[in-house]
């Protein structure tokens, strides 16, 4: 007796005597890559896709269905390069924003400069080193410019007219100052959460600014 051949390894019959299943239904399989993709953070590709779907699915036209079914929605179905993701429409993005007030604590090297400036102004860069007895980095000056504690003064009058500093009516209004003789103390700062509370009190800021105050200089220029 003949018997009839058997079938090929990669044929479909070979195929079915594996005991595979067949592929879920359409709807079945937009949502399995719908669960995929709301759970992934980032984006997913088909390949990665197919090595989880059911044997035979078709993740590709699973999500491209996905993304026409989405569109008018609070989320969209978008590809992202070779990958699929779920993803904010971009008219709902401002739902999802967050303003956060941060406090930016002010360095020793920031507070003496600053002391200085305000007791000492206009003063010029190589005068706040001279005093200080260190060179001041530019991040320091440049932290006291944005905050709008600090500004530029004139120019002074000498071989390369250095540019001077001064404090501005920004700096005199936030601490209450009505003049530099005011300045605040390391307690004051620290209420103000612009200095560690952890930090030893050694000098205040306006004991600092008042041993190296020049005796035949003013206490404050009004540099308008």
């Amino acid at each position: 007796m003949i018997e009839p051949p058997k079938p090929k390894a990669d044929s479909p019959e070979a195929e079915a005597d594996t005991g595979l299943f067949e592929a879920p239904p359409a709807d079945e399989q937009e949502r399995m890559v719908e669960a995929i993709l709301f759970a992934s953070a980032q984006p997913v590709s088909i390949r990665e896709l197919i090595g989880r779907m059911p044997h035979g699915s078709d993740p590709l036209r699973a999500a491209e269905a996905l993304r026409e079914r989405y569109v008018g929605r609070g989320v969209r179905v978008v590809k992202v390069g070779d990958a699929w993701a779920i993803r904010t429409a971009p008219d709902m993005a401002f739902l999802m924003t967050r303003e956060k007030v941060t406090t930016r604590k002010l360095s020793r090297a920031a507070i003496e400069t600053l002391a200085i400036i305000a007791y000492h102004q206009p003063v010029t860069r190589a005068e706040i080193e001279e005093i200080r007895g260190v060179s001041v980095s530019r991040g320091t000056i440049d932290h006291l410019l944005e905050l709008e504690w600090v500004r530029f003064g004139r120019r002074r009058e000498s071989p390369g007219r250095p540019v001077t500093f001064v404090v501005t009516s920004g700096f005199m209004d936030h601490f209450g100052l009505e003049s530099a003789r005011d300045l605040p103390g390391l307690r004051e700062l620290r209420s103000a959460g612009l200095l560690d509370n952890r930090q030893p009190p050694e000098r205040t800021v306006a004991e600092f600014a008042e041993e190296t105050r020049d005796p035949e200089q003013p206490e404050f220029f009004d540099e308008k």
